[in-house]
């Protein structure tokens, strides 16, 4: 039958399923293609903690949406358009967020008493009322997966493994995506296990077919390109683009690039993207745990590298003690912290904004770092690169603070061309006549000398140092004056960051700030409100220690502030306290990003108390 093709401008789709059921896998191969077709994404992987949770329970249901379009945008989408369901519980759990006359996508064979009871249906909800105002589409997965595959010489466990590329393949036909590129990658990934391959190949193929000969489906869509600056894209995702900001900033800087790292979620990925790398001086080092990780660090920057450690907020707790002693021996250092839901063990593997209060004060002593924070994957990048920069230049630690949500969702990257990567200066301390190893230069930056250069012998380590000399001195006015002093190094880089930039409407009297992985959903709720006519403006803070110095002047000018957070409004009470303005705090702590409307809900009810 001939079937009608829609076009659409955008498009919000969420694959879900058991643990096993590969949607991680299914959502990144879906990602990927649409990325080649050209349409601006935005992705949500999201996953149980456990490494295998009961099996058709709601505990074990692993998810990932994308949200595509013809135009730029910045989240992966409020409510899914399409939910393909693997089992009950994958339709228990997601329900709830799904527009009113959304698709979904049901494996019909997965709704048996055995799934139902593990779900918590008392009934079967494709045979009552609970699913009336969706569009249902009921496909037998397991059985059409089965039958395509009968003679593939695969176990039937095997087999049943495959409907996942099955069912990517009617959401390919549904939406018009090429499945060439997943046959490619399917060739790879299992190019030692003929049968597999050959299998998975077959599943994608008999979907896409399935989908268009079926008379389930009477419409396909299309999404065309986006109309994104002219360049080479890739996608990426945020740990990777932290990553390749690295070895950019090594190569910039002249430096090898160690990591130090123990493993733990969000952040275990950088690790394994930076092992590839060793053909670019790049040196991996996973640790026995978070403080040795952190101590070998400070010993490569000690002996010259550019040297980084990454974790989340856990691992920062255990490695506070050691950056307090990156920054006694004001050695350059970059601690990445790509957050999640706390305290403890918490959420490891939902997302959070709760570790700015730690970044900022959250150690022993009067002890100042630089604080910077991410706001998209591909601008992972560049602040990689800014740490750096600040890092060896000023000779302190950085703390970088990425998130879950940055980490592992992903967003087309525009490459930079490698001549427009400024060039990171640095100078190592090589004349012997004059020196002392805490001597100051016009940035307050002490030498960084490297071990074994003839002449520079000197002393190191965690005890209060003199002025100048570097000897040990437990006088009251030298540990007042190196306290202060080191405050000032960090006070005094408010002079070599950008000013806040405000965007939006000039005679706004609402002005919303925010700061890392919140920039996309308040980008696009400022854009909103504003399309109906609604004055507001925008802030967003990249630079929060110190904050750039237009920051107090900025927010003086604005009747209202207001500030959502993943917390319980740390940057807000930062705000109130350092500038004495009043914020409205917009807060949520539920391991998942902010919804669009959440934050226009607010806007309008704030303007609203304005009239």
């Amino acid at each position: 039958m001939t079937k009608e093709v829609l076009e659409l401008n955008e498009v919000t789709v969420r694959f879900a399923g058991d643990s096993g059921d590969g949607m991680q896998l299914t959502g990144s191969q879906f990602t990927d293609t649409t990325a080649l077709v050209g349409n601006d994404l935005s992705t949500l992987p999201d996953y149980p903690a456990e490494i295998r949770a009961p099996a058709g329970t709601t505990y074990g249901v692993s998810g990932f949406q994308l949200h595509f379009s013809n135009s730029d945008i910045q989240t992966p989408g409020d409510s899914p358009d399409v939910l393909v369901a693997m089992n009950p519980a994958a339709l228990k759990t997601n329900l709830k967020d799904l527009k009113h006359g959304a698709t979904i996508i049901v494996n019909m064979n997965s709704f048996d008493s055995k799934n139902l009871k593990l779900a918590g249906y008392a009934n079967n909800p494709l045979e009552d009322e609970e699913l009336e105002g969706y569009n249902v589409v009921q496909v037998p997965l397991t059985q059409l997966t089965g039958t395509a595959l009968e003679n593939s010489g695969l176990s039937q466990k095997e087999i049943s493994r495959c409907k996942n590329f099955f069912s990517l393949g009617i959401m390919y036909w549904l939406y018009s995506r090429p499945i060439e590129p997943t046959i490619k990658w399917i060739k790879n990934k299992f190019k030692n296990k003929p049968l597999i391959a050959a299998a998975n190949e077959k599943a994608l193929m008999a979907g896409y077919y399935y989908g268009e000969n079926t008379e389930l489906f009477t419409t396909r869509y299309q999404v065309e390109p986006a109309k994104l600056p002219k360049g080479i894209y890739r996608n990426i995702s945020g740990n990777e683009a932290l990553a390749l900001g690295f070895i950019a900033a090594s190569v910039k800087s002249g430096l090898p690039l160690f990591l130090g790292s123990y493993p733990i979620t969000p952040a275990s990925d950088i690790l394994h993207e930076l092992s590839k790398y060793k053909n670019f001086d790049v040196r991996t080092f996973q640790a026995e745990d978070e403080i040795g990780a952190v101590c070998a660090a400070i010993g490569a920057s000690f002996s010259g590298a550019l040297a980084i450690t990454t974790t989340s907020g856990p691992g920062v707790a255990l490695k506070s003690e050691a950056i307090g002693l990156a920054v006694m021996t004001e050695l350059p250092l970059i601690i990445i912290n790509v957050q999640r839901g706390g305290p403890s063990t918490g959420l490891p593997t939902k997302t959070e904004q709760s570790d700015l209060q730690q970044a900022i004060i959250g150690r022993n002593g009067e002890s100042p770092v630089v604080v910077l924070a991410v706001s998209t994957p591909a601008d992972c990048f560049a602040m990689a690169i800014e740490a750096a920069r600040i890092s060896t230049k000023y000779m302190v630690p950085v703390m970088l603070l990425s998130d879950g949500y940055i980490a592992n969702g992903s967003e087309p990257w525009l490459i930079p061309e490698p001549d427009s990567i400024p060039v990171i200066n640095v100078k190592f301390r090589t004349q012997k006549e004059g020196f002392k190893p805490y001597l100051r230069d016009e940035n307050l930056a002490r030498p960084w000398a490297i071990p074994g250069t003839p002449g520079l012998e000197h002393r190191i380590g965690g005890l209060e140092k003199s002025n100048i000399s570097g000897d040990v001195n437990y006088d009251p006015e030298n540990h007042e004056f190196m306290v202060r002093i080191r405050a000032q190094k960090v006070k005094n880089i408010e002079n070599d960051i950008p000013e806040l930039e405000v965007v939006g409407d000039k005679d706004a009297d609402v002005l919303i700030v925010g700061w890392g992985g919140t920039y996309g959903a308040i980008t696009e709720s400022v854009a909103k409100v504003r399309s109906q006519g609604l004055k507001v403006a925008h802030a967003h803070f990249k630079y929060l220690n110190p904050f750039p110095k237009n920051t107090g002047e900025i927010l003086k000018k604005y009747k209202r502030i207001i500030c959502p957070e993943l917390n319980m409004g740390q940057l807000a009470r930062f705000l109130k306290s350092d500038y004495l303005v009043k914020v409205d705090s917009l807060t949520k702590i539920q391991g998942i990003p902010f919804k669009i409307s959440e934050i226009i809900n607010k806007i309008e009810s704030v303007l609203g108390e304005l009239k």
